[in-house]
C-alpha cells in the first residue's frame, strides 16, 4: 500500500508544476492568472505570452501526464510486487491530473486538466489517446473553439475505450471508470466555457479576445 501512496504523491507533485505560470513569469514577466482567461493552461499562455510559449507549455503539460504513467508507475509496481501495473498507472494518472488542476504551488488553482489528461491517456491507452486527439484537432480546426474541442475529445475518449476494450465493464472497468471520471472533470472545469459557448461570447483561437468575452471570462473564473 505504501508504494501506491508514494506513486500518487510523486505524480501529484509532478503534475502540480505550473509550467503556464512559470512561462508567463519568465518569458513576459506577468502573472498569467491576471490576464486573458486567468487560466494557467497552454491556450491562455498562447494568447498572453505567444504561440511558441503556448505550444511549449502544452508539450510540458502532456509530459507531466506521460511520465508518471509510463515510467514511474511501472517501476513502483515492481517494488510493490504487483503483477499487473495497470491500477498503479491509473492512480498515478489521477494524481498527475489532480496536481495540474489543484496545484499546491498556486493555492490549489491550476489548469483544466486537458493537456495533462492527454498525456495520462497516452501512457494508459495510446490508440484511444490518438483518436481523442484527432477529434480535438478536427473540432478546433472546424470551429476554432479549443474548449469545444477539449470536451469533444473527452467524450471521444470514453466512447473509443468502450469500443476497443474487450471487456470494458469487467476486466477493463477500472480504466472505463477512470476515463468517464476524467471526462466529467473536464466538463466541470469547462462549465464557464459552456456558458460562453451558449451565449456566443466564447473566444476563438487565433482571434483577439473581445472585451465582452474577456469580461465574461474574468467574471466566471
Amino acid at each position: 500500500m505504501l508504494w501506491y501512496v508514494l506513486v500518487v504523491i510523486i505524480a501529484y507533485l509532478l503534475g502540480a508544476i505550473p509550467f503556464g505560470y512559470l512561462a508567463g513569469r519568465i518569458l513576459k514577466g506577468v502573472d498569467i492568472r491576471k490576464h486573458g482567461s486567468r487560466n494557467v493552461g497552454a491556450t491562455n499562455v498562447a494568447r498572453v505570452v505567444g504561440s511558441p510559449a503556448g505550444i511549449g507549455v502544452f508539450v510540458l503539460d502532456v509530459a507531466k501526464g506521460v511520465l508518471p504513467v509510463a515510467l514511474i508507475a511501472p517501476q513502483f509496481a515492481v517494488f510493490a510486487g504487483a503483477g499487473d501495473p495497470q491500477n498503479m498507472k491509473i492512480l498515478a494518472g489521477l494524481g498527475a491530473i489532480c496536481g495540474h488542476i489543484w496545484t499546491v504551488f498556486l493555492k490549489f488553482r491550476g489548469g483544466k486538466g486537458v493537456a495533462t489528461g492527454c498525456g495520462v491517456v497516452l501512457g494508459l491507452a495510446p490508440l484511444a489517446a490518438v483518436i481523442a486527439f484527432g477529434a480535438w484537432v478536427s473540432v478546433v480546426l472546424v470551429t476554432r473553439f479549443v474548449s469545444l474541442g477539449s470536451m469533444t475529445a473527452a467524450v471521444a475518449l470514453v466512447v473509443t475505450l468502450l469500443i476497443l476494450s474487450e471487456d470494458p465493464f469487467g476486466a477493463g472497468r477500472n480504466l472505463t471508470i477512470f476515463a468517464a471520471s476524467i471526462a466529467a472533470i473536464i466538463f466541470w472545469r469547462h462549465r464557464s466555457n459552456i456558458k460562453r459557448l451558449l451565449a456566443g461570447t466564447e473566444n476563438k483561437i487565433g482571434r483577439q479576445k473581445s472585451k465582452k468575452s474577456e469580461k465574461a471570462s474574468q467574471r466566471e473564473s
